[in-house]
């Protein structure tokens, strides 16, 4: 075996390779990088400034006016916490996308800090569609919402209302908070959390002191979100989220009680919905979204992913949750079958 020519041979060889996947990859990087711009932009709504990410696509053209998607998170979530996932492949495929923290979260204006009221981000889902609709790379008669989570419940809850949006996607939505979370807790459960609202209120009103609870923690911690799931994938998230706080505050929860976002559901079409849930999640429950999709009205499509809640975000079964998301969007804003 002659192995000083096979050595020369390799050594000629690996050089070779290792510059073309060199050039390889920064073609993919270029291209990747053409696919679209991301700006840092800034709207107000209700007089505060939210932060937002504002996605151009790479082919736009002078005097063209695109399809717009409008996207914001789930419960305390910030767009850091992998939106990015969503909004590059949209604009990549030739939407414009603005994706945004709501008001007292993440990089937008207000106070008291972590506050959730759901009636107040659906307002800023508004003024995010009125600040959109406004640029002039947007068509404003072809505009979707995108909502996961929590947010899955803002868009519906908007869309009933709002005939401003073209097309809406929800990504395993809250359905119902009480049916879902209280009602099948025993009496003297519900009365102590309405006790505990009662103290907290009265804290409010005595020394204006803002309370907060976390709204995930290890197991057998108190938390908004107490599944050991939710935890990890907070946890996880953290680091590429870094204006994500685990904290909300208490007013919050008692303004959650009662939010129905799904009771409307009938009253969204003929505005297109597409429902993508996951077949086994206990953050939103599977079997409350499918009692609520029954309710809406065609135009509507249910895709079920096997797995659970977080799996939608990113990793082997990201793909699963996507593309059905762009289909719908391609259909019902862009025109393609």
């Amino acid at each position: 075996m002659h192995i000083g020519p096979t050595l020369s041979r390799l050594s000629r060889f690996i050089p070779v390779t290792i510059a073309t996947v060199a050039i390889f990859l920064a073609m993919v990087s270029a291209a990747h990088a053409a696919a679209f711009e991301r700006r840092d932009v800034t709207f107000v709504s209700q007089g505060l400034k939210c932060a937002a990410w504002y996605y151009l696509p790479g082919d736009l053209l002078p005097g063209d006016k695109r399809p717009a998607i409008v996207m914001a998170h789930g419960y305390s979530a910030v767009k850091e916490s992998w939106l990015d996932n969503y909004a590059d492949k949209f604009a990549a495929a030739g939407f414009v996308v603005l994706v945004f923290d709501y008001r007292f979260l993440g990089a937008s204006e207000g106070e008291p800090r972590q506050q959730i009221f759901w009636q107040d981000q659906i307002k800023d889902y508004r003024n995010a569609i009125t600040w959109v609709s406004m640029q002039p790379q947007v068509d404003p008669a072809r505009i979707g919402v995108w909502g996961s989570s929590y947010s899955g419940g803002h868009v519906m809850h908007l869309a009933a209302f709002d005939k401003r949006v073209k097309a809406v996607v929800a990504q395993v939505p809250v359905t119902n908070v009480w049916e879902a979370y209280f009602a099948r807790l025993p009496r003297e459960a519900i009365e102590g959390i309405a006790g505990w609202h009662a103290l907290a209120r009265a804290e409010r009103m005595t020394s204006g002191k803002v309370l907060t609870f976390p709204v995930v923690g290890p197991e057998g911690q108190p938390a908004v979100l107490p599944q050991p799931e939710s935890y990890r994938w907070f946890m996880d998230m953290a680091d590429r989220a870094p204006t994500w706080k685990n904290e909300v505050t208490v007013e919050s929860l008692e303004n959650g009680m009662d939010y129905d976002p799904t009771a409307f559901i009938h009253l969204i079409a003929p505005t297109p919905l597409l429902m993508v849930i996951a077949s086994d999640d206990i953050v939103t429950p599977t079997d409350g979204e499918r009692k609520a999709f029954e309710r809406a009205r065609e135009p509507k499509q249910l895709v079920v992913v096997p797995g659970g809640h977080f799996e939608a975000y990113h990793g082997p079964k990201h793909l699963q949750f996507f593309e059905p998301q762009l289909a719908w969007f391609q259909r019902y804003l862009a025109g393609k079958p």
